[in-house]
């Protein structure tokens, strides 16, 4: 599966290798292109799963859209028996990122 902003391919990966958590797809680390993403400040924390990591991503202009992908770098260990597995720094993305086949 891919994870693709204006024919950009940010994130890349087998669906066997990702998770599905609350309708969004967690793309594992190593399969993000973290060239295209910048730490955001945007602070949150999930009630069940922890504090998140919020980024920007970058297209290929070099614009930015403010917090359009996320993930948790230290979730709660109650989260881990929650999903069914690890998802620590796994990286979803928001509806402006399209997530294909």
């Amino acid at each position: 599966m891919k994870a693709v902003l204006n024919d950009i391919v940010i994130a890349e990966a087998p669906q066997e290798d990702l998770i599905r958590i609350e309708g969004n797809w967690y793309f594992p680390p190593e399969s993000v292109n973290s060239a295209h993403l910048e730490e955001s400040a945007t602070p949150y924390t999930c009630p069940w799963k922890g504090e998140c990591q919020y980024f920007s991503v970058k297209d290929e202009d070099g614009t930015l859209l403010q917090d359009r992908a996320w993930s948790y770098p230290t979730p709660y260990p109650t989260a881990f028996d929650r999903v069914g597995k690890d998802f620590s720094n796994y990286v979803a993305f928001w509806k402006d990122v399209k997530v294909v086949d």
